[in-house]
């Protein structure tokens, strides 16, 4: 070859290798740490604090994500604390809240949106979008459930081409909603999603979308670590960063994949639900009903928020609040909405309405009172942390719990205390059962308080001697029938207790999870297990009387069992409403109403048929009728 020719050949090969360099797309690379499950003195600490001094020690990288569970329980104090250890890594970093962030948050959620800033995130990388976002559910036992305000923010997001989206659950049947969320990724652009949850390396197709999920940070006696993911030429790679006890290591690549358009295939029917979709469906609502009855939908809409707790109900009118606390006065004839008011902080308290005065706990830490005609203040009494608990009224007196360690009884009239009780143990959730004799509530201090309703002092303690406080007889809210208390607890137990003494009559081992009811009369206590069974007990012999499946699967709700007439209605985590005759359990009818958990029924007779008026948490409020034979 001549010089002439060489010269040419070097300087073909030199333009062949600069336009591979620009063609070459410039490298990401990011670390993904998730389930922190930070807890105060605990080994979980420790292995956070060596994998951000780990992932400091790293060059290239250009951010980091962390994936939820950031906390074990969701207190204040960890909240902060963690965040305090996250601001040490040297490079920005993104997160999203898990469900240890959000169902057992004594703020209702509030303290980590007010910590990190925010509980959504979008930001652009080297021509990639990344999105984020929370995952519930907010503050009751259900599977997961995008929460309707970060819906709302997905389906106002514009396409895309590249967008990987960061969630803490698998974006498939563990979340209620799994089928809007992925539908709207799909719109968008996304071509690749990660997670969490499961504390262990994991692939996943979200119908074409895939999926990661990621190792924990917690040593779980192995050893500490964390994800590394690299993207090239739109490309993905993924890595376990290991930190053994001689030094950190790479891992082989447990996942690669070219990330690709997707393109929604999937077959919805006429309600929106894919083929996929395991549990019950509209259909059932068209079918007849064993007992013959027809269950009619008087009317039925939908909130643009989350709804986290019943409703206050008198005469035409119904009040509910919301998880973007709204605070909202609907007609019970058409389902309009008379009046509105907006609070500061996410509301998780089922009112209670008495004269001129409607009453509610915010997470801002106020006990507020409306009026119900018009939604005007009238008085507001501040606590010294969230309230994420319900009151109840009763002569004169608004009786409620919050998460400053204090339990109040209220003046009605102008909000002031009658008195306090300042040594509770843990923070407060459910509704109070009360009476002339006694106040009786749970915490998430694995405590049941009985307390003297003229002057707030004590009369007993139950505690639930389990070595977590997720066994807590927190979420129930309990019933009393004659000289008896009934509760349940997470063991999946129900308790009876002696009113008096609070001591422990009885008990029945998985009958029950969360949720109790009882007739009018206080003649019958209903539960309900875990996995399809409810049950009927006598409360004063405390025999059961009959037992039966309910054909509803596996079913965590917290939300407590109503009776109607003759009916025992049992509301579901998958927006399934049955009811079952209560004289031997027979299953008389089934209305699906969402996909979502039901919160606290309203219902009444009225003339020659029942109401039954219902929210569930992703907003759907709807009044039902069920007719007379």
């Amino acid at each position: 070859m001549n010089l002439k020719s060489l010269t040419a050949a070097i300087v073909s090969a030199f333009c062949i290798s600069l336009t591979l360099s620009f063609a070459q797309e410039e490298p990401l690379r990011f670390a993904f740490l998730t389930d922190l499950h930070y807890s105060q003195g605990g080994k979980s600490v420790q292995d956070l604090r060596r994998c951000i001094r780990d992932v400091n020690a790293l060059d290239g990288l250009d951010f980091v994500l962390i994936g939820g569970d950031l906390t074990d329980f969701g207190t204040d104090e960890e909240i902060r604390d963690v965040k305090g250890m996250l601001d040490s890594l040297r490079t920005r970093y993104y997160t999203v809240a898990g469900n240890h962030d959000a169902k057992w948050s004594e703020s209702g959620c509030n303290t980590f949106k007010e910590v990190f800033g925010y509980e959504r995130f979008e930001f652009v990388c080297k021509g990639w979008r990344f999105i984020g976002c929370n995952c519930g559910p907010d503050m009751r036992m259900a599977p997961a459930l995008i929460p309707q305000e970060s819906m709302e923010w997905l389906k106002s997001l514009p396409e895309s081409g590249k967008t990987i989206f960061i969630n803490h659950y698998p974006q498939d049947t563990s979340v209620l909603n799994y089928f809007d969320v992925t539908r709207e990724l799909k719109r968008i652009g996304t071509r690749f999603a990660i997670g969490g949850h499961w504390h262990r390396n994991t692939v996943l197709d979200y119908g074409g979308i895939p999926g990661v999920l990621g190792r924990s940070t917690l040593s779980a006696g192995k050893e500490p670590g964390y994800t590394i993911i690299s993207i090239q030429d739109d490309s993905v790679t993924v890595r376990e960063r290991r930190l053994n006890a001689d030094g950190p290591v790479f891992e082989e690549p447990w996942f690669s994949k070219r990330l690709l358009p997707v393109e929604d295939k999937v077959a919805y029917d006429s309600d929106g639900l894919p083929s996929d979709y395991p549990w019950m469906r509209y259909e059932v609502n068209g079918l007849p009903s064993p007992s013959g009855k027809a269950v009619k939908e008087v009317w039925k809409y939908k909130d643009n928020s989350n709804i986290v707790a019943g409703f206050a109900r008198r005469g035409g009118k119904a009040w509910y609040t919301t998880a973007s606390g709204m605070v909202r006065c609907i007609s019970l004839k058409d389902g309009r909405i008379l009046w509105s008011e907006r609070f500061p902080g996410k509301i998780f308290s089922t009112p209670a309405i008495s004269g001129r005065y409607l009453v509610f706990g915010c997470t801002d830490g106020n006990v507020y009172a409306l009026n119900p005609s018009n939604g005007k203040l009238r008085w507001k009494h501040k606590a010294q942390k969230s309230i994420v608990a319900s009151p109840v009224i009763r002569d004169g007196k608004v009786f409620i719990g919050a998460s400053d360690g204090c339990f109040r009884a209220l003046d009605l009239k102008s909000g002031k205390p009658v008195w306090e009780y300042g040594d509770v143990d843990g923070f407060v959730e459910c509704r109070s059962y009360a009476d002339k004799e006694q106040v009786v509530f749970g915490t998430w201090g694995n405590k049941l308080y009985s307390l003297d309703p003229e002057d707030g002092t004590l009369q007993w303690v139950w505690k639930c001697y389990k070595p977590s406080r997720m066994y807590s007889p927190a979420a129930v809210w309990p019933v009393k029938s004659g000289e008896k208390i009934f509760i349940a607890v997470p063991d999946r137990t129900l308790y009876v207790l002696d009113a008096r003494t609070g001591e422990e009559l009885k008990s029945f081992k998985g009958s029950c999870r969360e949720s109790v009811g009882i007739s009018p009369d206080g003649a019958k206590v209903y539960c309900k297990s875990m996995f399809h069974k409810i049950s009927s007990i006598d409360a004063a012999s405390l025999e059961m009387d009959w037992s039966v499946e309910t054909g509803a699967g596996y079913d965590i709700s917290p939300t407590s069992i109503s009776r109607v007439g003759e009916e025992v209605l049992m509301p579901t985590d998958k927006g399934n409403l049955l009811a079952f005759a209560a004289s031997d359990g027979r299953l008389l009818w089934i209305h699906k109403i969402s996909v979502a958990l039901l919160n606290p029924l309203e219902a009444w007779a009225d003339g020659d048929g029942e109401y039954i008026l219902v929210s569930s948490m992703d907003g759907i409020v709807t009044l039902l009728r069920i007719n007379h034979l």
